[in-house]
């Protein structure tokens, strides 16, 4: 078996495994978006209350930089970025990666939004995404919303098809 379809099988196991031992501690639809600090790909300490009041946020983790699946998941949001952005959604990947590597992650793909290097894994935490063990964070979004609740959350997310499913959210909260 090749390293690459070596290390798919190791991070789609772990994130089923991942998902079926934190997906209870996640948090629901209508509960207050728990804060968090975190370095950001652009420099940044990014704080999620200073983006509370000025519109929807797409939060979303994701197991690793430069993989098949989370390739496919930024690049569709990277494709569509203009449309994310007449919904007035601020978009915010999250992995365990480093600010460098998701740096050279954005650069070869391109990618318009902001990724969050959540190495101490406290903001997968905050989310029931993770523990201290997880080798990586499962699959989940969270759709919050201009007031800081959480609005939708997609704890299977299909890379494929994620965008989509995001903009068809993000158009039925505003309305």
């Amino acid at each position: 078996m090749s390293s690459v379809k070596a290390l798919v099988v190791i991070l789609v196991g772990a994130a089923v495994t991942q998902f079926a031992a934190f997906g209870a501690g996640m948090p629901k639809v209508g509960d207050n978006a728990p804060d968090f600090s975190v370095a950001a790909s652009d420099g940044r300490t990014v704080h999620l209350k200073d983006y509370i009041g000025k519109g929807n946020i797409i939060l979303y983790f994701y197991p690793k930089d430069d993989t098949p699946g989370c390739t496919k998941e930024a690049c569709g949001i990277r494709d569509t970025f203009d449309e994310f952005k007449g919904l007035n959604a601020t978009i915010l990947g999250v992995s365990f990666d480093s600010v460098a590597s998701h740096k050279a992650f954005i650069a070869k793909y391109n990618l318009p939004f902001v990724l969050l290097a959540d190495t101490d894994k406290s903001v997968a935490k905050l989310y029931g995404v993770a523990n201290e063990s997880s080798p990586v964070a499962s699959r989940v979004t969270f759709v919050i919303n201009k007031a800081g609740k959480i609005a939708f959350v997609d704890p299977k997310v299909n890379p494929a098809t994620h965008a989509t499913e995001l903009r068809t959210v993000l158009n039925g909260l505003t309305q």
